[in-house]
């Protein structure tokens, strides 16, 4: 029974070894030189113009939560994909298509939904 796990204890101290090889030692080696420049909030290549630690419009909070929720559920059309094809054959196109038509039908009237409340503008 424990031969069964080796497998699995190999993988967690070869991650463990890699994780403390990939953060450990740079820090360690790495140059400590540290100026003006380089301890500046940096963001995508541009110069802050505002200090980072101000605070967000709600909005933008609201509007990554939206894409989230969208963005996973969206994630669960894949293994409906795989699996259509044996439903097809058992039980017939439209059979098989309707529970993710239903899905889709829900997620469309979410998305009517926020729309319509404005939850997807940027004001």
């Amino acid at each position: 029974m424990a031969q069964d796990y080796f497998p699995l204890l190999i993988f967690i101290v070869i991650s463990i070894v890699f994780a403390f090889i990939a953060i450990g030692l740079p820090s360690l080696l790495g140059p400590r030189r540290k100026n003006a420049q380089k301890l500046e909030p940096y963001e995508s290549g541009i110069i802050p113009f505002h200090d980072a630690r101000r605070r967000f419009p709600v909005k933008y909070y609201l509007v990554a939560m939206l894409f989230i929720l969208f963005d996973i559920e969206v994630i669960f059309l894949f293994p409906w994909a795989g699996a259509l094809l044996p439903l097809r054959d058992t039980y017939g196109v439209l059979v098989a298509l309707a529970p993710i038509g239903f899905f889709l039908l829900i997620l469309v009237l979410g998305l009517v939904y926020e729309w319509s409340k404005g939850a997807l503008d940027w004001e």
